[in-house]
């Protein structure tokens, strides 16, 4: 009999709990900074961060990881400098920077520009892309080098892909573009 008393007290007071909810009042927070985080204004004060600023300058002759800074200027002068410019990568890695460039190829520029490098990509057979050249063009001139500046600054239709690889990815899929190039061509 007291199990049941101890029951039925617990139901009541559930149901009183319940009852007294309202839908249209926010219920009580523990931590309510974890529900509603303080927002900060980008270059506004903020007196409990360094130098009571939310953006902060990174500090002195730094540089991004997975980053190098590229010396040739966004310029057609710029582009014949880099017609002349050889691949960083190692060389004796050649087959692992080849099989990486390859598979990143595929899935940034096979799309355009087609597997082999015809320039018959899926989007070019829509046409939804039209004049892309086939990297066997003679006209064209591909060396690694102005493979690497096409790819990081972009050129005509096509824009940079400077943001979605890092410097090393974007070297080695310029070396499996050169490796088209040579299937193509023979």
């Amino acid at each position: 009999m007291n199990s049941f008393k101890s029951i039925i007290l617990v139901f009541v007071l559930v149901v009183l709990a319940t009852s007294c909810h309202d839908k249209s009042v926010r219920n009580y927070q523990y931590m309510p900074n974890m529900y509603e985080s303080v927002g900060y204004e980008t270059y506004g004060e903020a007196a409990i961060l360094p130098n009571q600023s939310e953006a902060l300058v990174p500090p002195a002759n730094t540089v991004n990881r997975g980053w190098l800074p590229y010396e040739i200027e966004n310029s057609p002068e710029g582009k014949e400098l880099a017609r002349l410019q050889a691949s960083p990568l190692d060389s004796i890695n050649s087959e692992e920077n080849l099989a990486k460039g390859g598979q990143l190829y595929t899935i940034y520029c096979a799309i355009c520009h087609g597997d082999k490098g015809d320039g018959q990509g899926t989007l070019v057979k829509r046409e939804k892309i039209l004049g892309v050249p086939s990297y066997a063009d003679p006209v064209r001139n591909v060396t690694v080098g102005t493979t690497y500046y096409t790819i990081h600054y972009g050129l005509n239709s096509m824009g940079s892909y400077a943001s979605q690889m890092n410097t090393e990815e974007m070297w080695q899929v310029s070396e499996y573009v050169m490796q088209l190039k040579q299937d193509l061509t023979k």
